[in-house]
């Protein structure tokens, strides 16, 4: 008789956009800080279907599992479509400008074995400049929703933050790093493809903690965060991934508030965003040579065809999640 093949312990699953470079990276580092008693499988997700460089990655990394996905369906779908292939007891879903560590992986792995009630288990992230993200993040409303109104409420919001030595419960962590049970991800109906890209993170985990699940960072230990690599190849690029940042806050705001609260919380965000990007788009008219200066102008673009959109079809969603035009 043959023996049986293993089961696979972890799924690592990552969602790439032109980002091949950096991904080698996270390949070899997930070789480098893997046990060797566990069993885990790739997932490769690629968003970015005219490429043909997978080629030369999969001939580096034969052993990981390639998805072309047929269009950029976003950060969310793109997770999904890796952990319906998945096998894994475990997933764990990377960013690709991200590097693995063997004490991250092997600490958060450990973390969730022992803690059935654990939705989310990530951890710090490092930049490349040695400094640390923020770890303590909360969720959007009123007294979060403008980075005037966090500093304000600051000491209120860290009082209402369970904290130990070694360990962190946000109300959310960075989709960067989410490491999860199969059996959450179940619980939770995976990421929520209302998002195109950003703020898909904020909804899983309050979907963890709306469950009773707990949503943990560990302090002692960390990845490195290259940052924004997929999201910053261009001008045109990076003008739609800020687009979407504040159209993602607008989704966010309408899945999760009802009625006047969430009518007001709209109203003063979309007043927030055309003001503000209007005073910052006519300052920057007499210098639209520069680059910055003409990202500034492309967002005001942007955002005011987003609300005459949103106006015209009644949804809040981003014409490029793939949720558009169902709801």
């Amino acid at each position: 008789m043959g023996s049986k093949e293993r089961d696979i312990d972890i799924s690592i699953i990552t969602v790439t956009y032109k980002s091949w470079d950096t991904l080698r990276d996270l390949l070899n580092s997930i070789q480098q800080s893997i046990c060797k008693d566990l069993n885990i499988e790739i997932i490769i997700v690629d968003n970015y279907a005219q490429d043909s460089e997978y080629l030369s990655v999969l001939k580096e990394f034969p052993n990981a599992i390639y998805i072309k996905n047929p269009k950029n369906s976003g950060f969310a779908s793109g997770c999904n479509i890796g952990a319906k292939k998945a096998k894994g007891a475990y997933y764990l879903f990377l960013n690709p400008d991200t590097i693995a560590t063997k004490e991250a992986v092997s600490k958060m792995y450990a973390y969730l074995k022992h803690h059935d009630n654990c939705g989310i288990v990530s951890c710090k992230q490092k930049k490349m400049d040695g400094t640390f993200e923020k770890i303590k993040r909360y969720f959007p409303r009123l007294s979060t929703i403008f980075g005037f109104f966090r500093v304000v409420n600051n000491n209120a919001l860290e009082r209402n933050t369970k904290e130990t030595e070694n360990f962190l419960y946000p109300e959310w962590v960075s989709g960067a790093v989410v490491f999860m049970s199969s059996s959450w991800f179940s619980k939770v109906n995976g990421w929520n493809e209302d998002y195109w890209m950003y703020y898909e993170d904020i909804e899983l985990s309050k979907n963890i903690r709306n469950l009773g699940g707990e949503v943990v960072l560990l302090k002692n230990c960390f990845i490195i965060h290259k940052h924004g690599v997929s999201s910053r190849i261009n001008i045109k690029t990076t003008a739609i991934t800020k687009t979407e940042v504040l159209i993602s806050k607008h989704v966010y705001l309408h899945n999760n508030f009802s009625r006047f609260y969430r009518f007001f919380l709209q109203s003063i965000v979309l007043f927030y965003n055309v003001f503000s990007k209007l005073i910052i788009a006519i300052v920057s008219l007499p210098l639209c040579f520069i680059p910055k200066a003409r990202l500034q102008i492309l967002l005001l673009l942007n955002i005011a065809n987003y609300y005459i959109s949103a106006l015209q079809n009644g949804t809040w969603l981003s014409k490029r999640s793939v949720n558009y035009g169902k709801k």
